[in-house]
């Protein structure tokens, strides 16, 4: 009794007003007690770095000095990527009801056909066979992310900064329904904590904090990338079918979502205005099952700097997802792989950067219904 009463003691519950939550780059480029700029200049910056660093290189001058920060690059790469692959999130919220029938009547035929390939996908999983709703889900995997690659284009000349390095990592999740979630990511040594109590999504990190997602609350995209198909087929609900690709060996056909206005507009922050945010999901026309996903999401930033531009980023993820087992009778992903992209251009410079980043992830344990399941609310530990 006297351990328990101790760690509730050393507990801080985060009372404070949360900071928003930014989805991109996200790296720390200041000491611990400069966090006051806003995160969209953090950004600018590492980009600006990035700049330097390749001058510096022309002049055979590359030091520490560029980064401004006793953070190692190597480091400094990781956090990029676990800012934008470590716990991103859906571009739109979970429907209320979602719709699991087809619908003919009075609806465009790309729409039907949309319910007609999610219900396919329902019925591939396994999920139309389910007489119970799972109540929660707890899963383990492990991660290895790829370092950032950097290229940098002047309109005449590109250049390529960073090397292939990756770290190790591991993860667990949880999901209690509806749309409650906690995630805990170590990867390298550096930790990412994340959660949804369904009203507030949430993200802490060592190096900045907590941070609230602003707009709607919005799934995590780890969860539909193959481990819950009724999430993922709720999350289609509205979506239309743009037609047919080949993914690999696979046709597949292409289901396409995207955040409505108001949503966008919700999620903008400061100088950073959200234009759109789409996700189109691959499914096989042979097994019916989801094996690839990726969604766009661009936002415009207004620079007060004169030499400058107003500014847009781009960020892309596209994941490959396979080896469905089935557990408990439902078709469950346990291995994949995401890249990502990060481009930044201007309307009027000819230059442009574009960061690449890459996560292979794979599941070692997935259960439903735990009997005590576990969840994370707002709080950090000492």
């Amino acid at each position: 009794m006297g351990s328990r009463a101790r760690r509730k003691q050393q507990q801080r519950w985060c009372t404070q007003t949360l900071t928003p939550l930014l989805e991109g780059p996200d790296p720390e480029m200041q000491e611990e007690a400069n966090k006051k700029e806003s995160s969209w200049e953090v950004i600018r910056e590492w980009f600006r770095m990035q700049k330097g660093i390749s001058s510096a290189n022309n002049n055979n001058n590359l030091c520490m000095s560029l980064y401004n920060t006793n953070i190692p690059p190597k480091r400094q790469d990781l956090r990029l990527l676990l800012g934008v692959l470590g716990c991103p999130l859906a571009p739109i919220p979970l429907v209320n009801h979602p719709t699991h029938h087809i619908h003919i009547k009075d609806i465009p035929i790309e729409t039907s056909s949309a319910h007609y390939i999610i219900q396919q996908y329902l019925a591939a999983t396994g999920c139309l066979k389910q007489q119970k709703c799972a109540k929660n889900m707890y899963a383990t995997g492990t991660v290895k992310m790829i370092c950032c690659e950097t290229e940098i284009s002047s309109g005449k000349n590109v250049k390529s900064l960073g090397t292939r390095t990756g770290e190790s990592g591991c993860f667990v999740l949880w999901q209690m329904l509806p749309g409650m979630w906690s995630l805990e990511l170590v990867v390298g040594g550096n930790k990412v904590i994340a959660g949804s109590d369904s009203k507030t999504v949430w993200r802490h990190t060592s190096w900045l904090g907590t941070h609230a997602a602003k707009g709607p609350q919005r799934p995590l995209r780890r969860i539909i990338q193959g481990l819950d198909p009724k999430t993922t087929a709720s999350l289609f609900d509205k979506a239309q079918c743009l037609g047919e690709k080949r993914i690999g060996d696979d046709e597949c056909f292409v289901l396409k979502v995207a955040a409505d206005r108001e949503a966008v507009v919700e999620r903008s922050e400061g100088p950073a205005e959200v234009i759109r945010h789409v996700l189109y999901g691959y499914f096989c026309q042979k097994s019916g099952l989801l094996i690839y996903l990726e969604d766009s999401h661009l936002t415009r930033v207004q620079t007060p700097d004169n030499n400058d531009d107003t500014i847009y980023w781009e960020t892309t993820i596209g994941s490959s997802i396979g080896d469905y087992r089935d557990v408990d009778g439902v078709l469950i992903a346990h291995q994949g792989r995401s890249i990502a992209t990060v481009f930044r251009f201007g309307e009027l410079s000819m230059q442009h950067n574009r960061t690449r980043m890459e996560e292979i992830w794979r599941i070692d344990d997935v259960v439903f219904n735990v009997a005590r399941a576990f969840y994370r609310p707002f709080h950090t530990t000492s």
